[in-house]
């Protein structure tokens, strides 16, 4: 099947072919996201340039079945198999690495010829550079993710393209999804205000590209989105917004800084603000009735069937989500209501199931769930809004698993607080070891806590992939030893 993709229905279809042994290539992929449009025409090329492969295409929404057992949680997102086994992921739009990760379990174009990356390949060599200025076109941003990397270290560029993308607007907002179709209800929100407050506005997709997603957090020390800023100058994320708003601040911020401000209609003036609700038809009745459904628990779910028996994978999904963090919630079941359910869909401007609200606010339907579960967004949301508290034991793993490698340390790696921990840092970076690290100096619950939970008593302390390495004496016996690297790197 040479130069074709093929379009897969069905979860039996797609084993059927992924049983045949051959290198296997799975998109997934969603109509509404132009990233996966653009990775999609990249995919197609590929074929061409690889025929001894499968390439197959699932449209993510439409086949829960096949999404739920790969863990999908955002397009575009590629499986690669090879001898009917799952050997490699790759989620989001990253055109070089597509053509690499296919190149690797395609194996050579030619016969006898070593496997090399596709992006020499015959016919997705132009297409993976189209790819990517497209991407950057979408992005808002004019600079290619591989242009000029000799020119600044590799951090230096990301700040740099981060202050543009920051400057690129008067007022400028980092959100999930598109103002015309957000992605999640803290986004919706924002913009909702954004609209009443009449202001222009420029925006980012930090779901289209992850490197301005996480790099992001650490350049505003701010570890949630939506992000809105005025004139360079992060303002804060949602909740911040909606009590500025509130109390008529935001619209002194924005005039102060000589933020146009255009003349709000009657209608923008006496919208709500539930939800993003807009002039809509509902009546007082139903609009009140749905208020007090959703505020009826802290946690509620609105899903498609009930938590002991969904009608729905989806709804299953957020379920055993809400179940893993142990989270008691309402829900109710819109399949035994349709008034609820078509005016909900109004009500939010969210026009799926299942959907998820905490607090009155919405955090979004399943895959933006599942997301923030991964990211560790969905726990920090739960604690700050009092519904659960992250245990000292939680945090300390979720800490010692946020990078593959990472120093906890006395001090910065570029200013270390004491010989041992600077002489761990100067052997990682002897090696080109990277590596992330957290200051024990910072915080006095971390700095006794780990030394309690990895059973080891002194700083600094080296970990790989969520498991204790050592200390300064281990590391420098494992650098002298050669071995240093290889034990990193397993």
């Amino acid at each position: 099947m040479g130069g074709t993709v093929k379009e897969v229905k069905s979860k039996a279809e797609l084993d059927a072919a992924v049983a045949t042994g051959a290198p296997a290539i799975l998109h997934f992929w969603a109509s509404w996201c132009n990233a996966s449009k653009h990775m999609d025409q990249l995919f197609s090329h590929l074929s061409t340039d690889f025929p001894s492969s499968l390439f197959l295409r699932v449209e993510a929404e439409e086949q829960p079945e096949i999404s739920e057992a790969h863990s999908v949680s955002a397009v575009p997102f590629f499986v690669f198999f090879k001898d009917g086994k799952v050997v490699d992921k790759l989620e989001g739009a990253d055109p070089s690495s597509l053509a690499n990760k296919v190149a690797k379990v395609a194996g050579s174009i030619n016969p006898g010829a070593p496997a090399a990356p596709a992006s020499l390949g015959l016919a997705a060599g132009p297409t993976v550079l189209e790819t990517v200025k497209e991407l950057a076109k979408g992005n808002g941003s004019a600079s290619s993710p591989v242009g000029q990397k000799g020119q600044l270290a590799p951090g230096d560029e990301l700040k740099v393209r981060l202050q543009q993308l920051i400057d690129s607007h008067p007022v400028m907002l980092f959100m999930k999804g598109s103002p015309e179709a957000p992605k999640c209800g803290f986004s919706q929100k924002v913009v909702d205000i954004l609209k009443k407050e009449g202001v222009k506005y420029g925006s980012f997709d930090i779901l289209s590209d992850n490197e301005v997603r996480e790099g992001l957090k650490k350049f505003s020390n701010w570890p949630t989105f939506p992000q809105l800023y005025c004139k360079g100058e992060l303002l804060g994320g949602c909740d911040i917004v909606s009590t500025m708003h509130s109390g008529g601040e935001l619209k002194e911020v924005f005039r102060d800084h000589g933020i146009d401000i255009e003349s709000s209609t009657g209608r923008n003036e006496t919208q709500d603000g539930k939800g993003g609700v807009t002039e809509s038809g509902l009546s007082s009745t139903l609009t009140s009735r749905l208020g007090g459904l959703i505020n009826s628990s802290p946690v509620m779910l609105f899903m498609k069937g009930k938590p002991e028996d969904p009608k729905c994978g989806f709804s299953r999904k957020v379920v055993d989500i809400l179940k893993q963090e142990k989270v008691e919630f309402g829900s109710f079941d819109i399949l035994s209501d349709d008034e609820v359910r078509q005016g909900l869909k109004v009500y939010s401007n969210w026009s799926s199931y299942p959907q998820l609200y905490i607090k009155g606010e919405l955090v979004g339907g399943s895959d933006i769930v599942l997301e923030m579960q991964k990211s560790g967004e969905l726990q920090k949301l739960l604690a700050e809004k009092e519904i659960t508290k992250e245990s000292l034991e939680g945090r300390l793993t979720k800490l010692i698993s946020s990078s593959p490698v990472i120093l906890f340390m006395k001090g910065k790696p570029d200013e270390p607080r004491c010989g041992f921990s600077s002489k761990v840092v100067n052997a990682l970076r002897e090696e080109g070891i990277a590596f992330g690290f957290f200051d024990i100096l910072s915080d006095e619950e971390v700095r006794q806590g780990l030394k309690v939970f990895s059973n080891w008593p002194t700083f600094p302390q080296l970990y790989y992939k969520g498991e204790l390495i050592g200390g300064c004496d281990i590391v420098m016996d494992l650098k002298n030893g050669g071995e240093l690297k290889s034990t990193l790197s397993e």
